[in-house]
């Protein structure tokens, strides 16, 4: 707790004072039923599935919460929650208190809606709208406070969470309705319906799993992608992360939707991903490229098509990828496309592709200053770059910065030995 920021440790305190408030203010409840239920939400909570976001992780736990909305009320589901300080993961003490107070408001908040809108009577259909209100009510509280203490904690994992938060609400939502089941179950057989569920909750817990490892996995095969790129041509090396960073800035500026905006930041990363099939030597080469060795270059995007066109999450990344170079007035590359021909995620890579490449420095010459890469864009702005992805830019440039590389390490002085295959003899 004493490392934390003092606006983060008063944060963490008032939420577990609001939930000691909520559980003494708790009526009476079934004991057993509550014993089920938080026995249940412990098993849960021990085999919980990694997210996307950095150390995140969800359980199928609040399914036995909202169950217990239904079972036993406001406060009845504040205490099952609440359970989570009892967990068997290994998690420091401020994160285990947090944790647990943050549940139990959440439960707390979810029942108070399902008391409200409950209609008199037992279990029937009249009660999945109440359910499905206090389901929306529970995640959106539970994302609001985990929000809230990452702001204060750690702002960069706020990116990652908003990143991912689709993903997240639609499978909080369709795996919450377990708790109906478990309420169900209950009335019709008893103390065995969460040994009913356990199954189906386990193999939620694993698909919410094979989600976030899809994820991983597709990020590590453009990061390999990206750094093959990148140990081509050392005069580039984070070329490929600022560019994605770039985009990622213009595409947020424009309101583009969560799904879009992760496209763009995949078209970004791999928008040179055809430089593999361009000559290292020419890559690296001092000075201007003839005509000829300028040709070769041109033909980067579409061998970027070529190389990543079958990835199928791609999907609107692959027109960025291929059209980046094209200009405003056609006399782009490689399709000479003009104005609204050029895809929009096209036109967000060539502004920030084209920015990054101003203000690093190249094996031709120095990096220039940040003002005069903004004056650049200025200047083309109408010509080269559509005018509303270049004021989007600037909007973004003001409001969060941007930090330019250090010079590359100068090549080394050692003659480079004649070409040798790997199956040479050694002469």
């Amino acid at each position: 707790m004493a490392k934390l920021p003092i606006e983060a440790r008063i944060y963490v305190a008032g939420t577990v004072v609001l939930a000691c408030a909520v559980i003494a203010a708790a009526g009476p409840v079934d004991w057993g039923v509550y014993t089920m239920l938080a026995l249940l939400f412990l098993v849960c909570d021990a085999m919980p599935a990694r997210l996307g976001v950095d150390r995140a992780k969800v359980s199928m736990s609040y399914a036995a919460t909202l169950a217990a909305v239904v079972l036993l009320g406001p406060g009845g589901a504040a205490m099952v929650a609440a359970s989570a300080l009892l967990t068997p993961q290994p998690l420091p003490p401020v994160k285990r208190l947090f944790n647990a107070a943050q549940f139990a408001v959440c439960g707390w908040a979810a029942g108070l809606v399902f008391q409200g809108l409950r209609p008199a009577g037992g279990l029937d259909a009249g009660l999945i709208a109440p359910f499905a209100a206090s389901l929306g009510v529970f995640v959106v509280v539970n994302l609001a406070l985990i929000t809230g203490v990452l702001l204060l904690t750690e702002p960069s994992a706020v990116r990652d969470l908003l990143r991912e938060i689709g993903t997240l609400c639609a499978g909080c939502l369709g795996f919450g309705w377990f708790g109906l089941l478990i309420a169900a179950a209950w009335y019709v057989i008893g103390l065995a319906a969460p040994v009913l569920v356990l199954l189906p909750l386990f193999v939620a817990t694993w698909a919410m799993a094979q989600v976030a490892e899809q994820k991983a996995a597709q990020e590590a095969t453009l990061n390999v992608l990206c750094q093959a790129v990148e140990t081509k041509d050392p005069y580039t090396r984070g070329h490929s992360e600022r560019v994605s960073r770039g985009s990622v800035m213009i595409a947020e500026e424009l309101g583009l939707s969560p799904a879009r905006t992760e496209a763009i930041r995949f078209a970004g990363m791999l928008h040179d991903v055809g430089k593999l099939g361009v000559s290292t030597k020419l890559l690296q080469k001092d000075g201007r490229p003839t005509d000829r060795e300028f040709a070769e270059i041109q033909l980067h995007p579409m061998r970027g098509l070529e190389i990543v066109g079958h990835i199928d999450f791609l999907d609107e990344a692959l027109g960025g990828i291929m059209h980046h170079h094209e200009k405003l007035d056609g006399q782009g590359y490689p399709l000479g496309l003009v104005g609204a021909e050029i895809p929009e995620f096209a036109r967000i890579i060539g502004v920030a592709d084209t920015f990054d490449a101003i203000t690093s420095t190249r094996s031709y010459r120095r990096a220039r200053t940040i003002e005069e890469g903004i004056a650049e864009l200025r200047r083309c702005s109408g010509t080269e770059f559509d005018p509303v992805m270049v004021e989007a830019f600037l909007r973004a440039l003001t409001l969060k910065g941007w930090t330019q590389p250090p010079d590359p390490p100068l090549p080394s002085p050692t003659p480079i030995p004649s070409p040798r295959d790997h199956d040479d003899p050694d002469p």
